[in-house]
């Protein structure tokens, strides 16, 4: 599924995601080059899913929109500032370190070519070609695999 991100669809990801008993909120985002390579980033060893490729997200804090977490995670973890989001893109669920339903909604997110990463949690990252994407998980392959259908 990828849909314009508008205050209708939000409100209806909310709404579904409490519906099903979500207790916690998480937003991740595609961010593609000009290249056509994605943003991936591995995850600390000894932390929560240690050694893990995966796509820059985070929690949604208390009175945060979607959109505003993306922005403001994207830019924590990875100093890049979002310029754009561009379409969702479908999310999953996992159960978090403590044991929390969480829903991560997926976006296209775009940020200044000219910005550099600086990594501030994570001890890796890869502008990952498609062969290079496959190091994900499952969940976050299907992600990749829509956003490769829209572009």
């Amino acid at each position: 599924m990828n849909a314009p991100v508008d205050a209708a669809l939000l409100g209806d990801l909310l709404h579904a995601a409490d519906a099903d008993g979500i207790t916690k909120h998480v937003v991740g985002a595609v961010i593609p080059n000009a290249e056509g390579k994605v943003l991936l980033l591995h995850r600390v060893a000894d932390d929560y899913l240690g050694g893990l490729w995966e796509l820059p997200s985070g929690g949604v804090d208390a009175g945060e929109t979607l959109t505003e977490a993306l922005q403001r995670e994207v830019a924590e973890e990875t100093g890049l500032t979002v310029t754009a989001i561009g379409s969702y893109l479908g999310h999953f669920d996992y159960l978090s370190k403590s044991g929390k339903k969480t829903r991560q909604f997926n976006f296209t997110a775009t940020t200044h070519e000219s910005d550099t990463v600086n990594l501030t949690e994570h001890d890796a990252h890869l502008w990952a070609d498609r062969t290079e994407q496959e190091q994900v998980s499952n969940a976050v392959r299907s992600i990749l695999a829509t956003w490769r259908e829209e572009a």
